[in-house]
C-alpha cells in the first residue's frame, strides 16, 4: 500500500496491518473471487451469466441484502466437487495468512449447496481439509459455523441439522443467516434447541436490515451467544444496556453495510457509537469478494473515515478472541500475542 505517493505505508495501516486479530464473521462462500468462480465454472462444465471476471464485478451494485442474495447463490452454482469447497476455503486462508488473523469462526451454506444436489459430506469434508491444512501451514486456527438459511423451511433446517450431526466433530455451532426481512429468528427456535442440545454453539444474524426486536429474539428464543451485526441494536435503549452489561459480541461488518445500503455512507456507520456506549464489538469482513476488501480492509477503512485510535482497535481485537469459542487457555495464549504486540508498537505515555 502506497501514503503519499512515496510507497511507503501509513504508521496506522501499518499497525492494522499486524495487529493479532480473530475474525468472527465472514461466509466462506462469500470469498468467492471472480478469478476462482471461471476457474472452477470451466472445470465443472457451469455457464455462468457474467461474460468475464470484469463484468461479474461490475454486477456488485447491490440495492439491498436481496439483490446481493440473488447473485450470490447464482454464483455458488460452481461449487460442486469436494476439492472446490477446499480450494475456496485455501483461498481465503491464503488471503488472511498476511493480516494478522490468528483465529477465524468462519460460515458455510449448506442448504446452498445440498438443494443443487451436492452431498453434504463433500461440502464440510472439503471445507474441513483445507482449514486442517491452513493450521498447519499458516497456524491459524479455526472453528465452522453451519448456518440455516432463514428464508427456507424449519423442516429442512431440521434436515439440514441431522446431516450435520452426523459430522459433529467438523462443526462447532449453528448460526442464522439470509433475507432477514420477514424472517424473524424465533421461528428457528426448535432446531437451535434441538442443536444446543448436541453440544452445538449458537449465533445469529440480526439487526442487520431487521429491527432491533430480532436481536431480542436471537438472544432469548434462539440462545444466541453472539450477534452477527446487530447495528439496529442502538434503536432501542434497552437492549443496549442487556448487551453491554452482559458483555454480548457482536460481529460488525462495517463495509458490507454500506455495500448492502443498510446504512447510506461510513461516515453514517454506528460503529464509534456502540464503541462509546461500552457494546462489545468486532470488526469481521462478511462477504469480502463482493463488498470490497477482506479483515485489513474494514479496519484501515473506518479509521479512514472514522478516524479511530489505535487502542480502539486494540479493544475490538481484543473483544474478537474473547468473543471467540476457543477454550481459555487457547484465549489466554492469543491474549498474550496481542499483549506483546501492543507493548512493542504503542509507548507507554511517560
Amino acid at each position: 500500500m502506497e501514503a503519499n505517493g512515496v510507497g511507503t505505508m501509513d504508521p496506522i495501516d501499518s499497525f492494522i496491518e499486524k495487529l493479532p486479530k480473530a475474525e468472527l464473521h465472514v461466509h466462506l462462500e462469500g470469498t468467492l473471487e471472480p478469478d476462482l468462480a471461471f476457474e472452477l465454472a470451466e472445470r465443472n462444465g457451469v455457464r455462468l451469466p457474467w461474460a468475464s471476471e470484469a463484468a461479474l464485478r461490475a454486477a456488485y451494485r447491490f440495492r439491498d441484502l436481496q439483490s446481493f442474495l440473488d447473485l450470490y447463490y447464482t454464483a455458488t452454482q460452481i461449487l460442486v466437487q469436494q476439492r472446490d469447497f477446499y480450494e475456496l476455503t485455501w483461498a481465503y486462508l491464503k488471503r488472511i495468512a498476511g493480516q494478522g488473523v490468528l483465529h477465524a469462526e468462519v460460515f458455510f451454506d449448506p442448504q446452498a449447496h445440498t438443494r443443487r444436489g451436492i452431498a453434504f459430506a463433500s461440502v464440510v469434508e472439503g471445507i474441513h481439509d483445507a482449514l486442517l491444512d491452513g493450521a498447519r501451514e499458516f497456524g491459524i486456527s479455526t472453528g465452522l459455523i453451519l448456518c440455516f438459511l432463514r428464508d427456507r423451511s424449519l423442516e429442512e433446517a431440521h434436515a439440514t441439522l441431522d446431516q450435520a450431526l452426523r459430522h459433529r466433530d467438523r462443526i462447532s455451532a449453528v448460526g442464522l443467516d439470509s433475507s432477514e426481512l420477514g424472517h424473524p429468528p424465533g421461528r428457528f427456535a426448535d432446531v437451535f434447541a434441538r442443536a444446543r442440545r448436541a453440544g452445538l454453539r449458537a449465533v445469529a444474524h440480526a439487526g442487520e436490515e431487521g429491527p432491533a426486536a430480532y436481536v431480542w429474539e436471537a438472544l432469548e428464543v434462539l440462545g444466541a451467544e453472539r450477534i452477527d451485526h446487530g447495528i439496529r441494536s442502538l434503536e432501542d435503549e434497552s437492549l443496549v444496556l442487556h448487551l453491554a452489561e452482559n458483555k454480548v459480541p457482536l460481529t460488525v461488518c462495517p463495509l458490507s453495510n454500506v455495500k448492502l445500503a443498510v446504512v447510506e455512507d461510513l461516515e453514517d456507520h454506528p460503529l464509534r457509537e456502540m464503541l462509546e456506549r461500552g457494546l462489545v464489538v468486532t470488526l469481521n469482513s462478511d462477504d469480502p469478494a463482493y463488498f470490497g476488501g477482506y479483515l485489513n480492509e474494514n479496519y484501515r477503512e473506518v479509521q479512514r473515515v472514522l478516524g479511530l485510535s489505535r487502542e480502539q482497535f486494540v479493544r475490538m481485537a481484543r473483544n474478537s478472541f474473547a468473543a471467540s469459542f476457543l477454550d481459555a487457555s487457547e484465549k489466554a495464549a492469543l491474549f498474550a500475542r496481542l499483549d506483546a504486540y501492543v507493548a512493542k508498537e504503542i509507548p507507554v505515555a511517560p
